[in-house]
């Protein structure tokens, strides 16, 4: 299996720190608002190699964390009236509601930040009396100039992003460099401040991720995953201030997700251009929203688009009516001696071959640094063979088989085939005989049966695959 690692620029094979089992941590929302879908974007790609991780066979520990302290936090919270504590209670479980919508599997551990003071803390103290952080007047402050490697994630010297932070200096910070970054911030009138050798105050973003993985994860990871906007700053920071607390490499590959953009600026809040994930919601469903964020190879920008999401829709209806009309057949299905005659065992040849074609074409498109893009061709590939095949009168083994690998399938992408409520044994038997009918040249019987079926709120569509029957929908 071959990822792209941000810090090398290049794909390299992956090799976990230990056999079998990975460590994975993945930089999760500042819970202030509802996030949007540049932000969902780093949540299911990184969901998918997590379950993608599983599906090899690895034992995936998953960090994700929620930043419920930081300056965003704070002025919503007092914009709201409510504490701190409340803003990020509202917050968290509307993030669930979204993340739980879009498939994605909850993390091994979601800490807050705010439940690690005494982690960050201690790796502020160290950081101390390394000579790598200085107390200020208004903070404790890293020093990056104490950090030799500093700027090797984003491949800038020091020297040049000195150059540009110089010009972003916050009035009032007092540090020695511009480069310079807070990890401790004293505490300012009306701001949520804990205790700490170094006076009152509260942590700075960068330290919360540092210290949150440090604590469950240890100093080294496998794989530490976000969005590419945040390899500059953030992620060149942890960086720093992890390997100079531990003396340790902290992640052994760095994975970033591109943006998604409108007309052609990334989505983002500051640009005011950004569709929350429970807006988009109210016109697509959720796992349309989770199928068109895999369209796109997850290091490539993507366009947002209603032709694109409907493009998406599209696709995943395909996939979607391929699987009703084998568990259709399934379902319908009279076993019968000619179950075991020669063209019966050419058809359930025919069927293992292409789950066995599909399933090497879609594990050597996911090795290739989650190739989505092939994985998904690998798939639609194989459902216009079975589109085909379930017209040669499969068997019930075959039929399950192939809907045995859509669900390997769909485990892996984090999609649902199933349609949302089975359709009843009667209805089923309505469409059996209405097709024994037409068989039997009564038109006029399976015209009646038709109407029976539809009265039951149930559309009956004639396919070259056979009948397909869906629920109707006020």
């Amino acid at each position: 299996m071959q990822l792209f690692d941000s810090l090398t620029n290049q794909k390299r094979e992956f090799i976990p720190l230990e056999p079998g089992k990975v460590k994975m941590y993945s930089c999760g929302p500042t819970v202030y608002n509802y996030f949007h879908l540049g932000n969902a974007r780093p949540f299911v790609v990184f969901d998918l190699l997590r379950r993608y991780l599983e599906y090899r066979g690895y034992k995936v520990t998953f960090v994700q964390n929620f930043t419920d302290i930081d300056d965003k936090m704070i002025r919503r919270a007092n914009e709201e009236g409510v504490t701190l504590r409340e803003l990020a209670d509202k917050y968290i479980a509307e993030y669930f509601k979204d993340a739980d919508g879009l498939g994605i599997k909850r993390a091994t551990i979601q800490p807050r930040a705010t439940e690690s003071i005494d982690a960050i803390i201690e790796q502020v103290g160290k950081l101390v009396a390394g000579g790598h952080a200085y107390v200020s007047t208004d903070g404790v402050y890293f020093s990056t100039r104490s950090f030799p490697d500093y700027g090797k994630l984003s491949h800038f010297h020091l020297d040049e992003l000195e150059a540009g932070a110089s010009e972003r200096v916050n009035t009032g910070e007092n540090k020695h460099d511009p480069a310079d970054f807070a990890v401790w911030k004293f505490k300012k009138p009306g701001e949520p401040a804990w205790p700490s050798p170094w006076g009152e105050g509260r942590p700075g973003w960068h330290i919360e991720c540092s210290s949150m993985i440090n604590r469950y994860l240890g100093p080294t990871i496998d794989i530490h995953s976000g969005g590419k906007d945040l390899i500059f700053p953030h992620h060149e920071n942890e960086i720093a201030q992890s390997e100079c607390a531990t003396g340790k490499q902290l992640a052994h590959y760095w994975l970033h997700n591109g943006f998604i953009n409108v007309n052609n600026e990334k989505m983002s809040k500051s640009l005011g251009n950004f569709f929350t994930v429970r807006d988009v919601v109210k016109h697509f469903p959720y796992d349309v929203i989770r199928f068109f964020l895999l369209t796109g190879h997850y290091r490539s920008p993507i366009n947002f688009s209603d032709e694109l999401l409907q493009a998406a829709q599209t696709g995943l209806t395909r996939l979607r009516n391929c699987y009703s009309a084998v568990q259709f057949k399934l379902k319908s299905k009279v076993e019968s001696a000619e179950s075991a005659d020669k063209a019966a065992a050419a058809v359930a040849e025919s069927v293992r071959k292409s789950i066995d074609t599909a399933r090497t074409a879609f594990i050597a498109a996911m090795d290739d640094d989650l190739n989505t893009p092939d994985a998904l061709a690998a798939i639609f590939s194989w459902v216009r063979e079975v589109n085909t095949l379930i017209t040669s009168s499969p068997s019930a083994a075959d039929c399950q088989a192939v809907l045995d690998f859509f669900d390997e399938l769909g485990d892996v992408l984090g999609l649902r085939w199933q349609c949302e409520e089975a359709i009843p044994t009667e209805i089923l038997a309505l469409v059996e005989a209405r097709t024994q009918a037409k068989k039997a040249k009564n038109f006029t019987l399976a015209d009646e049966l038709r109407k029976q079926i539809t009265e039951a709120g149930y559309t009956l569509m004639d396919t070259p695959q056979g009948p397909r029957i869906e629920k109707q929908h006020a």
